[in-house]
């Protein structure tokens, strides 16, 4: 069992923790991969998308990650 800071949380068996470390991003992580794979022409639906290529759902992760990575950097920048 993993805790993070308010005691929770759980981890699945290869040592990776499940689930958004704040709950209320979830929602805009979400809307977040939505948007990408609509920019990469990926069509992602509502639910279910174990028929999408690993190619596919790894550009998504991966644009999702570059994405949050410039956000970050914006920030600490002050901008």
């Amino acid at each position: 069992m993993y805790n993070n800071q308010n005691g929770s949380g759980s981890q699945n068996q290869s040592g990776n923790q499940q689930g958004a470390m704040v709950p209320e991003a979830k929602q805009a992580l979400n809307n977040m991969k939505y948007e990408i794979a609509n920019e990469l022409g990926i069509n992602l639906k509502q639910g279910y998308n174990g028929d999408l290529p690993s190619r596919q759902a790894g550009y998504i992760g991966g644009y999702m990650v570059k994405r949050l990575i410039e956000q970050a950097e914006r920030q600490m920048a002050g901008k």
